[in-house]
């Protein structure tokens, strides 16, 4: 048995569940996500407990693909409700003289040390606010989030000698000592 999948998801006042066939839709202040569900996975509505509950039929237990499909279609249901209740943010410094970001319509241009700058179009349902160094990436959509994050730190990564690069605001770069000359 798949021990999180077999817990059932509440869903707080304000957030409005459509289970179609296999596809979950799920809306609330900040957006509205849907989901396909996977083969041999079912999703029902409990009315008495205003919860989701995530199933897969007993003969299909034994089958490990069936059972991993099972707590992930339940986890990404969970993330899917906290992301239209409460969103998702993502928070980057760049670190560099004369490096920056700026918003060109719906573009993010970066000036990180290259001859010329990294244009990265902004997915739909994303927000991007700058202040200075730190970029704020911001949306329903938990994976939409840390991937354009992910993408965005891809283009410069931290270096360990002088700290220049992209990175998380909590993320600490360990320092490394350069080569020692002379005697």
């Amino acid at each position: 048995m798949s021990r999180i999948g077999k817990q059932p998801v509440s869903v707080p006042a304000g957030v409005k569940v459509t289970i179609a066939g296999k596809k979950v839709t799920i809306g609330g202040s900040v957006g509205t996500l849907s989901l396909s569900v996977p083969d041999r996975v079912d999703v029902k509505w409990n009315e008495s407990e205003k919860a989701i509950v995530v199933s897969v039929d007993p003969k299909d237990i034994e089958n490990a693909q069936i059972k991993a499909n099972w707590g992930t279609t339940r986890a990404t249901i969970k993330n899917m409700i906290a992301g239209v209740t409460k969103g998702y943010e993502k928070s980057l410094e760049i670190v560099g003289v004369g490096w920056t970001a700026s918003l060109a319509g719906k573009n993010l241009k970066l000036v990180v040390g290259y001859a010329n700058p990294i244009v990265m179009p902004i997915p739909d349902g994303l927000k991007v606010n700058i202040d200075k160094q730190i970029v704020r990436v911001s949306g329903a959509d938990k994976q939409a989030v840390g991937h354009f994050a992910a993408t965005m730190r891809a283009h410069r990564k931290p270096e360990p000698y002088n700290g220049k690069g992209i990175k998380f605001t909590d993320e600490v770069i360990k320092k490394k000592q350069g080569k020692q000359f002379g005697a």
